[in-house]
């Protein structure tokens, strides 16, 4: 790992705890050097965004594999979370993780990283108007049954072939016992979008990682 990546690996493990863990941050390295090896073109987004310190790292990464011009675009509502759904379980409320646009800028000035394209509103709402048109790799974390389901309907499709989409607190326990359930919506929202069989396939990290991973075979 390259010093710098390696010292902000370290900083946002420790001031970031509660959005990153060392498996999220190992499987987006992997995934977007993979995506870059194999030239995959379009955008990196984000949805779900919060102060910015997942998207902070994909720039750092890509940055570190000369992919510096690769754009990165961000989407949250920046007002906390919607009310959940009877999906959803009471880990978290609407109105938790509220964040800024100045929040994502500042996280990304302290590293001297160009900030993302930052879009605010709610998913269902801004992405239709404001993902890019080519995507190719997407890391959706919508938390919520309704967020996760937007975030799946309007970025599938613009998905590339070849395009990784990964979805943060897809739990998946009969494949991975170890795997934190928390937010159980997130994976309704994938069947019931993906039908089955479902093509989701559950990464396994070293901890409780809860991770899907669809990647784009054909177009959508």
């Amino acid at each position: 790992m390259e010093p710098q990546l390696k010292d902000l690996y370290t900083w946002l493990l420790r001031e970031h705890s509660g959005t990153v863990c060392a498996d999220r941050l190992q499987v987006i390295a992997e995934e977007l050097t993979a995506l870059h090896a194999r030239r995959v073109p379009g955008a990196v987004v984000e949805i779900g965004t919060f102060r910015g310190a997942t998207a902070l790292w994909m720039s750092a990464v890509l940055d570190t594999l000369g992919d510096e011009d690769r754009e990165i675009h961000v989407y949250d509502s920046f007002q906390g979370l919607p009310t959940p759904s009877d999906h959803d379980s009471d880990h978290l409320r609407g109105g938790d993780l509220v964040a800024s646009p100045g929040d994502v800028r500042a996280l990304h000035n302290t590293w001297g990283k160009r900030p993302p394209e930052i879009h605010a509103g709610w998913f269902h709402e801004i992405l239709p108007l404001a993902l890019p048109r080519e995507i190719a790799f997407a890391y959706l974390d919508g938390d919520f049954y309704g967020s996760t389901l937007a975030g799946l309907e309007h970025c599938v499709p613009r998905l590339v072939v070849g395009a990784v989409l990964l979805i943060d607190d897809y739990a998946d326990t009969a494949v991975n016992p170890r795997a934190w359930d928390g937010l159980p919506g997130v994976k309704r929202a994938c069947d019931t979008y993906f039908a089955s069989p479902s093509p989701v396939t559950v990464v396994i990290g070293d901890g409780d990682l809860a991770f899907g991973r669809y990647e784009q075979a054909v177009l959508r």
